[in-house]
């Protein structure tokens, strides 16, 4: 496994990290999840992702459970706050209150003293920037949380948030975590180049588009039994990259990885790690072979001509 610096930071995570969006506390039983996770941390992978929402809560209790057994300092571990928690009008967005409670409860269903990234998982319109940031820089003052992240904000949100921090010398954004894969490629024009110009590293989730790359999904057929394709909860995600035209270009892609001696996964994931700018790429895993594959993606580099090989494949849909 090789490390990347988030951002400009000193912190170094894994270049493939593993997540717990649909899975773990929900769709992964809980010795399998256990497994996962001890198999990631065995090849090296040290940064592992949740957040409050995922299953309400039950996956920070998995992974809080999973990580108990290695030494504190040994991983990266983040999570999120934003949206809703309970019916309550404060159980959602990010005030100050809802932060800070938020935080509170994560930690206690973690059992941690502190999370080495806190996300605000979406941005808040209702909430003003600076509220946000000086609640966010109060838990860092703390010790709480070490680094201040977000998740799917625009350039221009994360350039105000910027804006606000340096004004009032506050912490600052320094991780963002984005869909990017090569079907959705929309952080490329503004969202990458910021990262790049103010130090904010990318932590990409889908990577594999919701396993669309994976290559297990074929034109004219129907979707494998237990995929995420057939889960009524799952679907409204995947059903984005479910079409004929896409599925025969994924097809083209196997060829091209089968050409190098690796699975679609492993392609799919170097392609992501092509970019200098993104710290490491976001799996979800709900079998130890899972991720025994995408960790192999790790090091690998690819060739100029691939890369327009692969360009040359997609362009038409690229977005």
């Amino acid at each position: 496994m090789e490390y990347r610096k988030m951002g400009r930071t000193g912190l170094r995570v894994s270049e493939i990290s593993l997540g717990s969006w649909l899975t773990y506390g929900n769709a992964t039983e809980r010795e399998t999840a256990f497994k996962t996770i001890s198999t990631a941390y065995d090849l090296g992978i040290n940064f592992f992702d949740t957040a409050n929402v995922y299953a309400r809560g039950a996956a920070e209790i998995v992974v809080g459970e999973a990580l108990a057994g290695y030494p504190r300092e040994s991983f990266v571990l983040a999570t999120k706050v934003f949206f809703p928690m309970g019916e309550g009008p404060n159980d959602k967005g990010l005030s100050r209150k809802h932060i800070m409670e938020s935080a509170h409860a994560s930690l206690k269903r973690l059992k941690m003293d502190y999370v080495d990234i806190f996300y605000c998982h979406r941005p808040d319109p209702e909430t003003p920037v600076e509220e946000t940031m000086r609640a966010l820089n109060d838990l860092v003052r703390q010790g709480k949380v070490l680094y201040v992240g977000v998740s799917e904000w625009s350039a221009a949100q994360m350039q105000e948030a910027l804006r606000v921090s340096d004004r009032l010398l506050l912490d600052r954004i320094v991780v963002n975590q984005p869909q990017y894969s090569m079907l959705s490629r929309g952080i490329e024009a503004e969202v990458i180049p910021l990262g790049m110009k103010e130090g904010i590293g990318q932590v990409v989730f889908s990577p594999l588009a919701q396993g669309v790359l994976t290559g297990k999904y074929k034109p004219g057929q129907k979707s494998p039994e237990g995929s995420r394709a057939t889960d009524p909860k799952q679907n409204m995600w995947i059903g984005n990259f479910l079409h004929e035209a896409l599925l025969e270009k994924v097809q083209k892609l196997g060829v091209v990885a089968s050409e190098l001696g690796l699975t679609m996964s492993q392609l799919a994931l170097a392609w992501v790690l092509r970019q200098p700018n993104v710290a490491s790429a976001l799996i979800g895993a709900s079998r130890p072979e899972q991720v025994l594959e995408n960790a192999s993606a790790s090091g690998i580099s690819l060739t100029r001509e691939t890369l327009d090989e692969i360009d040359g494949i997609l362009e038409p849909l690229a977005q």
